[in-house]
């Protein structure tokens, strides 16, 4: 690659152990973590890291071993809902080659990437070949990719994986990720958004529904978070060093079209650190039972961490409820929202306050032959209900009896311990 102003090449930061040079002997552990609040992309997840620092033209120089050829990076400065982003194209020239698998780990392996950028790439086709298989009832080994095997998509993966590496994050984290509706048009034809790649990649993954007509995860941007993160959820405790947003193509209506990521050293939870979270309350006494049920639900897809109703006796002796919504601060206001636009209440509170969460980490287990999504935290594992309600109701048995034999299904398989924040 050469340097477009003066037309040499130029001088780059090299990369040794999967950390800059000039970084090498930082201590604590550097993470990431993708807020995800208007889903997540292949491309949208490259621009975040570039434009929270990772260099380009080193990221440029680690992609040109990789035999693709005639591909090109184009990145340009934009704004998405008033937000300064970076949004990144992959331009290729002439790519029908439909690749297998094994093909996509031949090129990785061979290109001598840094050794954590190619295990985190490879592990990220295996977890689409793994959900690729499935969802076409064949071998992972016989997968042929399609949109994702496209040069563009190998791009942005490995990309993304080389990013992590020169940025030197040692561990990713992510939000619950945002999903639009609607159709979108694939190799198979039209397919319901989600995409059943994505809603497979995303098991056992928080994620949550909007009314936004657009693909807002992709395949791809599935794929990076699911293999890559390490947990889902708030922000972790950390002492930020950078921050930037990777620009999806298209402006979206009440939200930027945008990835945000956070990059930082970890701090510990045993010092107190806590996340910020919002409160946001309503009275009202004029609502139906039905509709407050409705609100709740609602609450919960926009993608609060946590809604529910108090009975109270409110002015002039009526009976009336509180609603309540916990949230991540950059979701307060599409929360007030919700609740104003679903209630009709004429006003909406606000507090700021303080949350301290568990470490937790996700996986599945089968019962009767039935998936079932299981959580574990410090001190124990708990079966997701509305798993074991569906699993439940297929195979006759009681609902506790389902999340009892999941439980301990994942205790019988020895599931790791909670990861620290």
């Amino acid at each position: 690659m050469t340097d477009p102003q003066h037309g040499r090449r130029a001088q780059r930061p090299s990369v040794r152990d999967g950390v800059p040079a000039e970084d090498a002997g930082a201590s604590g552990r550097t993470i990431a973590w993708w807020h995800c609040f208007a889903g997540i992309a292949g491309d949208m997840a490259l621009g975040s890291l570039v434009d929270a620092g990772a260099d380009l033209a080193l990221i440029e120089r680690e992609l040109a071993a990789l035999s693709v050829g005639g591909w090109s990076i184009e990145s340009e400065e934009v704004l998405r809902g008033g937000v300064a982003a970076t949004h990144l194209r992959v331009r290729v020239r002439n790519d029908e080659v439909v690749r297998t698998h094994a093909h996509i780990v031949g090129l990785i392996t061979e290109a001598r990437l840094p050794p954590r950028a190619r295990d985190r790439a490879l592990a990220t086709f295996a977890r689409l070949a793994e959900v690729e298989g499935r969802l076409h009832r064949r071998p992972a080994a016989q997968v042929h990719f399609h949109e994702v095997g496209s040069a563009d998509a190998v791009i942005d993966i490995v990309g993304t994986c080389v990013a992590l590496e020169v940025l030197g994050i040692d561990e990713v984290w992510a939000s619950p990720i945002a999903q639009g509706t609607g159709m979108v048009r694939s190799a198979h034809g039209l397919l319901p958004i989600p995409v059943p790649a994505v809603v497979e990649l995303l098991a056992g993954a928080p994620t949550y529904g909007t009314d936004i007509p657009v693909e807002l995860t992709t395949p791809t941007g599935a794929a990076l978070a699911s293999t890559l993160a390490r947990g889902f959820g708030p922000m972790p405790a950390m002492t930020v060093r950078s921050s930037g947003y990777g620009a999806g193509t298209r402006d979206l209506d009440g939200r930027p079209n945008a990835l945000q990521v956070v990059v930082g050293t970890a701090a510990s939870t045993a010092a107190g650190a806590g996340h910020p979270v919002v409160l946001l309350e309503a009275n009202v006494d004029d609502v139906t039972g039905e509709v407050l049920g409705h609100t709740l639900d609602a609450l919960m897809a926009a993608g609060a961490h946590d809604a529910w109703l108090a009975p109270v006796l409110g002015k002039k002796g009526r009976p009336a409820h509180v609603v309540s919504a916990l949230a991540d601060p950059a979701l307060a206001e599409a929360l007030r929202q919700v609740l104003a636009e679903e209630t009709g209440t004429l006003g909406v509170r606000r507090s700021d306050l303080v949350r301290w969460t568990a470490p937790r980490s996700f996986d599945q287990v089968e019962v009767n032959g039935h998936v079932v999504r299981v959580k574990r935290g410090p001190d124990r594992i708990k079966a997701e209900h509305d798993d074991v309600v569906r699993v439940a109701r297929l195979v006759h048995l009681p609902v506790r009896e389902v999340a009892r034999r999941a439980e301990e299904e994942a205790r019988s398989r020895g599931l790791p311990d909670a990861p620290a924040t």
